[in-house]
């Protein structure tokens, strides 16, 4: 066995486990926190190592409902303490600015700022601490055996032949090539994982729309100059000051596809953030300037494939549909996406029913496209388009000034990012 701190307080590795989870991001963290939670055993499988997980920089803002599965799991402690709840955003365009409130719009809910990298240290120590299987750098290599239908694994057909075991061939740094069956195999690995390919192509419907902009972020040690997020349209382009905690700023600017951050030196960055902030009714505001400490390029997709199921294997988060960032919506889809799940493995524990796991793929989807809706919204909204005319630049405006005036568009918005509702009700 390795004697590596993220996996010496594991015990001995199974051959087999009820449900086999490849990839240790929120979505197959938290799965397995809600399994273990219900009694259902399984084992993370993560390519990575420990410290490359907690430090990768991804989404930030929690939904109301992200929150409260949290805190049901036993997970949200250090959230509650250390995370900034917020009760709105700020729209600022044409130079002028406008702040929804969330819980007036929606009745009560909000949303909470929390960096995924924080959710994921709070899970990984969950996971080890109940010396439950999380297995790093360990890289998945094949799938196989997932065509096998609820009820078929091990059973002998008519002519004499057993269906297929749910098989996943993985490769450790410590052990070399190993195998694990599983009852069920729940693909979290991301876009670039072996999951979704798993899917035969010709039953793959992939939907997808690229957008010709990105965005730059950066990651400063500066302290926000305002409690909540700012989305700012302007004619230079979108941007958005957001935060990581009282001391830190997380910012963006929109940019050229393909742009190399290293032609934006830090004195750029901050000159063209204060210039898409600003207001006429503030004029000598400006942000908080400090040491930029990270610095990427974001490129922005709208990406869907359908079925999330295909037999045996599930597919969840990024594996399955990936939005904009405009719209907060990334993260937050993965945790209803195993919620969904969840809830569907517990009822099959539990009764033998596959009613929920039959519906899986569909009751995600709807909320999925929702979700894409909203984020494509947002960011047709919010961003310049090189391809737009005058007209339509002038149609982005009247938008926004309906969402400053209307509260029925207000609480679209509102009702949008603090989060729909998780479907179904527990069973």
């Amino acid at each position: 066995m390795p004697t590596s701190a993220s996996t010496s307080t594991s015990p001995p590795v199974p051959t087999h486990t009820t449900v086999g989870i490849i990839g240790a991001g929120p979505a197959g963290l938290l799965l397995a926190r809600l399994l273990h939670n219900a009694g259902i055993d399984c084992v993370v499988l993560e390519s990575r190592d420990r410290a490359y997980i907690e430090q990768r920089q991804r989404a930030g803002i929690l939904e109301q409902s992200t929150v409260d599965v949290l805190r049901s799991a036993g997970a949200g402690e250090r959230m509650d303490r250390e995370g900034l709840p917020h009760d709105g955003i700020e729209l600022r365009y044409d130079r002028r600015s406008h702040r929804i409130d969330f819980p007036s719009l929606t009745g009560g809910r909000r949303v909470m700022v929390y960096a995924q990298t924080e959710m994921v240290k709070d899970l990984v120590a969950q996971q080890l601490a109940d010396c439950a299987p999380l297995l790093f750098a360990s890289e998945v290599t094949a799938i196989e055996g997932i065509e096998a239908t609820d009820g078929t694994e091990g059973v002998t057909g008519i002519h004499g032949t057993k269906a297929p075991t749910p098989t996943i061939h993985y490769h450790h740094q410590g052990r070399g090539p190993t195998t694990l069956t599983c009852d069920y195999i729940v693909g979290c690995d991301g876009f670039h994982g072996v999951a979704r390919n798993a899917v035969p192509a010709e039953l793959r419907r992939t939907y997808e729309r690229t957008y010709p902009y990105s965005w730059l972020g950066i990651l400063a040690q500066a302290p926000p100059v305002y409690d909540e997020l700012i989305y700012a349209h302007s004619s230079r382009g979108f941007a958005l000051a957001s935060m990581r905690s009282p001391t830190v700023s997380r910012l963006y600017l929109q940019v050229p596809g393909g742009t190399d951050p290293a032609g934006w030196p830090d004195a750029r960055i901050w000159d063209e953030l204060d210039a898409r902030l600003a207001t006429d009714a503030d004029p000598g505001w400006k942000l908080e300037r400090g040491p930029i400490v990270a610095k990427s390029v974001l490129p922005m997709r709208s990406w869907v494939v359908e079925p999330m199921r295909y037999g045996r294997l599930l597919l969840a988060g990024d594996a399955a549909h990936i939005v904009p960032p405009t719209g907060a919506k990334g993260l937050n889809l993965a945790v209803a996406d195993v919620v969904v799940l969840a809830r569907a493995l517990v009822q099959r524990h539990a009764t033998g029913s596959t009613e929920l796991l039959d519906a899986y793929s569909v009751t995600c989807l709807r909320r999925v496209w929702r979700a894409e809706h909203f984020s494509y919204a947002m960011t047709e909204l919010l961003h310049t388009d090189p391809a737009h005319s005058a007209f339509e630049a002038r149609l982005q405006l009247s938008q926004l000034d309906r969402i400053a005036h209307s509260r029925h568009a207000a609480a679209e918005l509102a009702e949008n990012y603090t989060g729909l509702p998780i479907a179904p009700p527990s069973p």
